[in-house]
């Protein structure tokens, strides 16, 4: 059985860590630096990283942070925010990073995808979509979720897997912040879409949250929350203990 992934997600503006609510509001929390560290040395599987306001600000993505950080973890890292060329992921390989994630980049040229994945592999392309219900429909969102593309979601992140991503996180913005709970019925619709890993972003509120995702979905592959990590409001230790009790394959 695939053990099921828990990945504190930092979100960075300013060189420094911030949550909002619904991708607005946002808050100070922490150092990146600091937060990767706690989080590599108490049993995350993996670090997500977003610069996210690269994109909005059109610039690159901080790299004095990433290089310190990268050079103090020993998980998985994965970083996204303002990257729309190659040399935006050969800078962030270089700092350190596993794995980058594309968005706005990869809506402006979505040939990034195809020469990433030519260049550095399958693994190592990761697209994030930014996904809030318009009308009752899946849209996809770019520039830190301020922009609606008006590209229907589902068809996107199909086109975007057979171009060579080989992972799919996907950041529900009507759940974001919220703490009610993972966006089951969109994490479904992706993953019965694509058959490469697929990571849950947005709404997790407690400990239950992850169970009834993982029970509710059993093919999606990790979850992502950042502010009940980063507020001490679960510890990744006490959730897969639940987790492990409740037969969901972890690493303990």
């Amino acid at each position: 059985m695939i053990t099921k992934r828990i990945i504190p997600c930092l979100d960075v503006k300013d060189g420094r860590v911030v949550k909002g609510v619904n991708f607005l509001g946002l808050a100070d929390v922490s150092s990146p630096v600091k937060l990767a560290e706690f989080y590599s040395s108490c049993g995350a599987d993996e670090l997500v990283f977003y610069d996210i306001t690269a994109s909005a600000e059109g610039r690159t993505i901080f790299t004095d942070i990433l290089r310190e950080a990268a050079s103090k973890v020993f998980i998985p890292l994965t970083v996204g925010g303002g990257i729309n060329t190659l040399d935006d992921f050969d800078r962030v390989l270089k700092c350190g990073a596993d794995k980058v994630s594309v968005n706005s980049g990869a809506i402006k040229n979505p040939s990034l995808i195809g020469e990433a994945a030519k260049r550095y592999g399958d693994q190592c392309v990761v697209i994030s979509a930014d996904v809030k219900r318009v009308d009752g429909v899946f849209r996809v969102f770019a520039k830190g979720g301020r922009e609606n593309t008006g590209m229907e979601a589902i068809e996107w992140i199909k086109r975007c897997v057979g171009n060579g991503a080989g992972e799919v996180v996907v950041n529900s913005i009507d759940t974001d912040g919220v703490k009610g709970g993972f966006d089951i019925e969109m994490l479904e619709a992706v993953c019965d879409a694509v058959n490469v890993p697929v990571i849950a972003s947005g709404g997790a509120g407690c400990i239950d949250d992850f169970v009834k995702l993982f029970k509710t979905i059993p093919n999606i592959d990790a979850g992502l929350a950042a502010s009940i990590f980063h507020f001490g409001e679960v510890k990744i230790s006490d959730l897969k203990k639940e987790l492990a009790k409740n037969g969901i394959n972890v690493r303990l």
